[in-house]
């Protein structure tokens, strides 16, 4: 753990931005002035083992080969740490406007179908994962946290030894162990974008083998009997793209945004 004021590899740390279940995220200053503001993820003491720092090195590695204006820019990294992008307004979840939600859910998808184009399955989308700029009418979105990514090519003759999911945004076929593939990403992209537009996930519950149980099983939930400004169509929108069978789902992410999108304006214009 570091503290602000303190050096760390070269980088002036400021303040500590955010903490997940292995690393810290801090604010730090370029003394190169390479990239004079920076976010420094940095491993904790318990996790700088084989397993945590082969995860960190090949997130690094995934993140800079997809280069893509909304996908977070990846900049240096050592044994326990890495430099990249800060951005500077929150996730996604602080988007206010109706608009501004589209707009962002449309730049993660053109930058999930970019991965899925280079064989890369991001598998953890999520509110949480979708950063967004403060002048975000100028910089919009980015696409962060490549962890628990895949490999297409790499990992097709490995199955998942367990299951790494955001249980609220996780696919049946991610639930059931079966190796991601892109339609994996647009079910967590449905479940974020009906978070953004309505305020929850698909399914909800208290307890995890409850919410893996509707995910696997349930129905999809017909919103519109409950939300006054949503349609019927846009029951069907979600249906389709949260369809257990993922080769039943939309063939890309941008295809699946671009319908919720019409169905929603549709509503409220």
């Amino acid at each position: 753990m570091v503290h602000p004021g303190q050096t760390f590899a070269g980088y002036a740390i400021e303040n500590l931005l955010g903490r997940g279940g292995q690393a810290a995220v801090y604010l730090a200053r370029d003394a190169t002035q390479r990239h004079p503001v920076v976010a420094l993820k940095l491993l904790d003491e318990q996790h700088r083992d084989h397993v945590g720092t082969a995860r960190l090195a090949r997130e690094f590695r995934i993140a800079d080969r997809l280069r893509h204006r909304h996908i977070v820019s990846v900049y240096d990294h050592g044994e326990h740490w890495m430099t990249m992008q800060y951005v500077d307004g929150g996730n996604a979840a602080r988007l206010a406007s109706l608009d501004d939600k589209l707009t962002a859910l449309g730049q993660i998808a053109a930058a999930l179908d970019h991965a899925h184009h280079d064989g890369v399955v991001h598998s953890d989308v999520k509110p949480a994962n979708i950063l967004v700029h403060q002048d975000f009418s100028e910089h919009g979105a980015v696409l962060i946290d490549f962890g628990v990514a895949h490999v297409l090519a790499e990992d097709v003759w490995h199955r998942p030894t367990q299951v790494v999911a955001s249980l609220p945004y996780a696919a049946p076929e991610l639930l059931a162990g079966r190796l991601p593939q892109a339609a994996t990403d647009e079910y967590a992209l449905a479940c974020t974008a009906l978070e953004l537009l309505t305020g929850a996930p698909p399914f909800a519950a208290d307890d995890p083998l409850t919410l893996i149980d509707a995910h696997l099983h349930a129905p999809p939930p017909e919103l519109s009997r409950q939300i006054p400004w949503l349609t019927r169509s846009f029951d069907m929108v979600l249906a389709r793209a949260i369809a257990k069978d993922p080769d039943r789902r939309y063939p890309s992410c941008t295809e699946l945004v671009h319908q919720f999108a019409e169905v929603v304006r549709a509503q409220n214009t």
